[in-house]
């Protein structure tokens, strides 16, 4: 950042946010805009033309030449087509044009995008519509529009559509609640999301040697280096002067599109970072999100590096995961998960603690399924991730407080006073006096809960739109009940300690790594889907069919499709994984390491031949010429049983998980002992000890 230009003035300088609208349209399509924001009403087509005039004149003195509609389909990433601005008036001349129309809808083609079923290939037509609420931006000379993507029938083919559902539906159900404790001012609850990024930085050159890295995202093959994380020294650690560059550029980077960059530190692993962004509204969030991921890796190409955003690259090293810290604010800005001052924000409080509560109790099968991919299964359950056992942290203060209103007792509160929980009478609640745990996978951390199974490299949206939701019925449940309450202070109080008292079970303070709290979970009747294969087919279990077609944010088609697709990514992904394994083991592994064998044994005749002894060469010639046999059979293995991968998309996923894994896991084991055998100058690619320290 040059010292002329000060960080307020980079800050959003690509983005045609608030500020730049209300410089640049007239008061009365500012205030179009501003109301259909906040209250959903349709701009006409006046006020949409007037407002692509402006933003074009904007991009183009910024340098762009180009609009786009940028979307989510449901690759998991973004997609874009880009038109010039150019309009031809004749004379082989042209201008500068772009209309309400184009601003405000789009026609990409729909075919080739998943669909689930909801499409067939040969129905092309698909349409964007712009995203109000999400502010356009500049990108490599191009005006991004964030845009909704839907099918020519109507059906959702994006990330963002059921977001937007979603955030409406909990609003409404949470202002019933409001409403209920006097507030009769605010007129919208905001989701809030701020999701914290982990990656990892390696050298671009030694990247581009490894086919498994290229084509898959992890490396396949890899034994551990003498060296790994055993020292803690690297996390928080002074930021070597490469990675202090880089991350310099992309909290610039990220500034310029407004993108709310606040943190970063090295991790715990070798070459591991995060970045953790300023928390904002849930839709804001999840596009900045997938935005930062493409900046991260484009960033990282200036600097001759290279980005790595899968959940397990290195085998034996700590994953990256995305820690999703989610919570609810009026338009006030008042957060709903913060413990207040008085008993009325108390009572409101552990009113909105309870449905948390028991909205993940009740849907904790669906909330790992929104988790549940192939990257994510080397890294759940590990000893940097949390397990796959759906629990709730609230620390040992929190957890009195919900104790003592199920069982009708008085506890301590501070300054040592005896307070008797009830609705009028409630404990003040310290916030943050409790330790953070970071083996919960949902774990409350004074005012937000930080859903912590997330993978690296996936969409936030999806998790947030079951938090939204799941929100969403347990607070419906709980207004339908209240508000015909004639005594509401009882009916609260009751309604609180039967909540808690039946959802208990998902609190857990514990260490969630220990083999002892999976017997307790099972004792408990809490699930534990280990593997995406098992989590997957949750997505469509009647209940949670139920509960989004009721919420309308998906119709029953929709949530079918979205279960197919990620049912088909999981044998998709583990095929890529397999024939790239495959590949690497017949044309690099195998070739190297038998000519290093045969380099030994014309040593071993020589110095037979001059009765040297040559216990080295003989001893490791054997077992790289066993392991060699047992490698080349593990491969065969390998590939007969890809060839016989079933046609249905279920069981191709179960049988992917049942056998090809476990496939790759016996020829990994024999190439990573090779590795170890072989001369360093005869491997055929960089090993971890290359990858991870190089940087």
């Amino acid at each position: 950042m040059s010292e002329t230009r000060k960080l307020p003035e980079l800050f959003g300088s690509m983005v045609f946010n608030e500020q730049t609208m209300k410089e640049r349209l007239s008061a009365a399509s500012y205030g179009a805009w501003k109301r259909c924001v906040t209250g959903g009403t349709a701009l006409d087509l006046s006020t949409a033309n007037e407002i692509a005039q402006a933003m074009k004149q904007w991009a183009v003195e910024r340098g762009a030449t180009h609009f786009t509609h940028w979307f989510q389909p449901m690759t998991g990433v973004t997609a874009e087509k880009h038109d010039s601005f150019i309009a031809p008036i004749g004379g082989g001349r042209v201008l500068m044009e772009f209309s309400g129309k184009e601003l405000v809808r789009g026609e990409p083609d729909a075919s080739s995008f998943p669909s689930g079923g909801l499409r067939a290939t040969f129905e092309a037509r698909g349409y964007t519509a712009w995203d109000p609420t999400s502010f356009a931006f500049i990108k490599e000379g191009s005006l991004c529009i964030p845009t909704a993507f839907c099918s020519y029938s109507g059906h959702a083919l994006d990330k963002k559509t059921p977001l937007l559902r979603s955030m409406d539906e909990v609003s409404r159900q949470a202002v019933r609640i409001l409403r209920l404790f006097g507030d009769t001012t605010t007129k919208r609850v905001i989701p809030q999301v701020g999701p914290e990024q982990e990656y990892f930085l390696i050298d671009r050159e030694l990247y581009r040697k490894r086919q498994d890295l290229r084509l898959t995202g992890r490396t396949l093959f890899g034994a551990k280096p003498p060296r790994g994380q055993e020292l803690d020294d690297h996390y928080y650690g002074a930021i070597r002067p490469r990675v202090a560059a880089y991350m310099r550029d992309l909290d610039e980077s990220l500034w310029e599109l407004g993108i709310f960059a606040k943190t970063k530190h090295n991790e715990v692993a070798p070459s591991q970072h995060e970045m953790a962004p300023i928390y904002t509204d849930a839709n804001t969030a999840c596009d900045q999100n997938q935005l930062t991921m493409e900046v991260m890796k484009k960033v990282a190409e200036r600097h001759g590096l290279v980005c790595l955003l899968h959940e397990k690259p290195f085998a034996g090293f700590n994953g990256s995961g995305k820690h999703d810290n989610w919570s609810l604010s009026t338009d006030s800005g008042e957060n709903l998960f913060k413990p207040g001052d008085t008993p009325g924000e108390n009572a409101r409080f552990l009113l909105f603690l309870a449905a948390f509560l028991k909205g993940v109790d009740d849907y904790q099968d669906f909330l790992r399924a929104t988790v549940a991919f192939p990257g994510n299964d080397h890294r759940l359950g590990g000893l940097e991730a949390p397990p796959a056992i759906l629990s709730v942290f609230l620390g040992d203060e929190l957890t009195a407080v919900v104790n003592a209103i199920i069982h009708d007792t008085p506890m301590e509160a501070s300054g040592k006073r005896q307070l008797r929980i009830g609705v009028d009478v409630l404990p003040a609640i310290p916030q943050d006096t409790t330790d953070r745990n970071r083996t919960s996978p949902m774990a409350f951390t004074g005012n937000k809960f930080e859903f912590r199974m997330l993978g690296s490299s996936q969409s936030i949206s999806g998790p947030n739109i079951a938090l939204n939701t799941i929100m969403a019925e347990e607070l419906r449940q709980f207004a339908d009940e209240l508000e015909p309450a004639a005594d509401f202070q009882r009916a609260l109080n009751v309604l609180m300690k039967r909540v808690f008292t039946r959802h208990r079970r998902i609190i857990f303070n514990g260490n969630g790594y220990d083999e002892a709290w999976i017997r307790e979970a099972e004792q408990r009747g809490l699930s534990n889907f280990t593997s995406a294969a098992d989590a997957l087919p949750m997505y469509t279990a009647g209940k949670n069919v139920e509960l989004f077609v009721r919420h309308n944010i998906y119709t029953e088609e929709e949530i079918q499709a979205r279960a197919e697709i990620h049912v088909e990514n999981y044998a998709a992904v583990t095929a890529i994984e397999a024939r790239t394994m495959a590949d690497m083991i017949r044309h690099e592994i195998l070739p190297a390491v038998s000519g290093y064998a045969a380099e030994l044994c014309d040593r071993i005749a020589r110095k037979d031949a001059r009765g040297m002894p040559c216990e080295y060469e003989t001893r490791t010639a054997k077992e790289i010429s066993a392991l060699t046999d047992a490698l080349f059979g593990a491969c065969e293995r390998l590939e007969r049983d890809l060839d016989d991968l079933p046609k249905d998309p279920t069981r191709a996923m179960v049988y992917s998980h049942d056998v090809i894994v476990r496939d790759m896991a016996d020829a990994r084991t024999c190439a990573d002992r090779l590795e170890l055998l072989t001369a360093s100058d005869r491997w055929p690619f960089p090993t971890y000890t290359q990858l991870l320290f190089s940087v």
